[in-house]
């Protein structure tokens, strides 16, 4: 059995790949940007494609992004120097992943065309299949950089705050 540092998915420093930190941090902004993206999408509490708030008015849309943000900072602690430079951040990122929904929509609309069709349309289930993948990656492309971003602007305690926050949400009790 190999036991080298590099079997065990560390670098040859000896220091893991992916401490605990690094990954408490990537889950707690994945997780922020996660509601940040369902906000985006309208569908803050059924998943960012579902469209629950579709027909909500861009002002109705960053009111709740307001609301979510000032939350946020309550759990984090943020400076105001600190929210001046993560909203702008997360609204563009709203503003970014909109036409996404638009886009996701139309792609759920031709799969079920193609389900309800007689015979089944298969390639038209595909095609949207594909449709789906490639508005995912994006929005995860999209949502990496948020991520980043904001991470850039956040304190080690906080990402910790957060993370610790996101982290009773959720139930998640491991470590």
């Amino acid at each position: 059995m190999n036991t080298s540092p590099e079997s065990k998915g560390e670098p040859p420093s000896g220091r893991p790949l992916f401490s605990r930190m690094t990954l408490a941090i990537i889950v707690a902004a994945a997780s922020l940007v996660g509601g940040v993206a369902a906000v985006a999408s309208g569908a803050a509490a059924c998943g960012w494609h579902h469209g629950m708030m579709s027909g909500q008015s861009a002002a109705d849309v960053s009111a709740h992004v307001d609301k979510m943000l000032k939350h946020l900072y309550v759990e984090i602690d943020a400076t105001d120097a600190q929210k001046a430079q993560i909203t702008p951040l997360v609204k563009q990122a709203v503003n970014d992943l909109l036409p996404l929904h638009t886009q996701l929509q139309a792609a759920h609309t031709q799969a079920l065309q193609g389900l309800t069709a007689s015979p089944v349309d298969r390639t038209a289930l595909e095609a949207a299949r594909v449709t789906h993948l490639q508005l995912a990656d994006q929005a995860s492309k999209r949502l990496v950089q948020l991520i980043a971003d904001v991470s850039d602007v956040l304190t080690p305690a906080q990402r910790d705050a957060l993370a610790a926050h996101l982290k009773q949400m959720h139930g998640n009790t491991g470590s």
